[in-house]
């Protein structure tokens, strides 16, 4: 691998990042990856900057991690963009945050749409902002066609949460007849979830060194693998994300049995 060594960072040439993806391309994808995107105050503080920059940083990183995943072949990318916990945070801070998907939508859909990515969302879409409501529900409106890689936002999400509205779902459908109690099964279940259309992860990626799902996809993550890495989310680059899918490939994936599916 042709390298220039500048300090402690690492410039890999174009070339190289293009001979990795042809090899990564030809084994098996993760059709579905997520990613908690942590690390953007962290990034700030070392920086002595406010925290918005490192938010204001990490939004760059979805337009380079989205042209990646799509360019590999990625079906669904899901980036955990803001959680229901995130609320208690400084106002300052949320206001920020809750700008940003306004900002990158005005700046980077025709992009999108030009490389056929559809934009989704998952979590409590009534909470959030109405300018915030306005630019996501124009991004899924003007790429609902689109049938490349589905870039899903997990804005204002919170697992339990989901898991709840779920069982009240099932738990209304038994009380008025329409199924027995017998009949709720996992797949009943996972029918009722956000996520009901789209494939369970193949791989999660959690950024900033922390070991922890954070009430993330806590159904849809049963079988996924994990990878987690000390980079902050504003430093994840292309280079960060082969690194993770070429670990994906090279685990055994087992779902439960001894010898596993052979796949990867």
């Amino acid at each position: 691998m042709l390298e220039k060594i500048f300090g402690k960072k690492t410039v890999v040439a174009a070339s190289s990042i293009s001979d990795r993806m042809t090899t990564v391309k030809s084994k098996h994808i993760p059709a579905h990856v997520a990613i908690i995107m942590d690390g953007n105050g962290r990034w700030a503080k070392r920086r002595n900057l406010p925290r918005i920059a490192g938010h204001h940083e990490g939004m760059k990183k979805v337009r380079v991690i989205t042209r990646i995943a799509n360019d590999l072949g990625v079906k669904v990318l899901t980036l955990y963009a803001f959680s229901t916990e995130n609320w208690k945070r400084p106002k300052l801070e949320i206001d920020f945050l809750m700008k940003l998907p306004g900002e990158f939508l005005s700046t980077y859909l025709p992009e999108l749409i030009e490389q056929n990515v559809k934009v989704e969302m998952i979590g409590n879409f009534d909470m959030l902002p109405e300018h915030t409501k306005k630019a996501i529900s124009k991004a899924i409106e003007e790429t609902k066609h689109n049938d490349g890689l589905t870039l899903n936002f997990a804005m204002n999400y919170g697992s339990r949460l989901e898991l709840v509205e779920s069982v009240k779902e099932i738990v209304a459908l038994v009380a008025d007849g329409s199924i027995n109690p017998e009949d709720i099964d996992e797949s009943l279940i996972g029918s009722h979830l956000m996520t009901a259309h789209l494939p369970e992860p193949d791989l999660l990626i959690r950024t900033s060194g922390e070991v922890r799902l954070s009430n993330f996809m806590l159904w849809q993550l049963a079988y996924a693998e994990l990878s987690f890495t000390d980079v902050l989310w504003p430093d994840f680059d292309e280079i960060c994300m082969l690194n993770a899918i070429e670990e994906f490939q090279l685990r055994n994936r087992r779902f439960g049995s001894v010898e596993g599916n052979g796949d990867v």
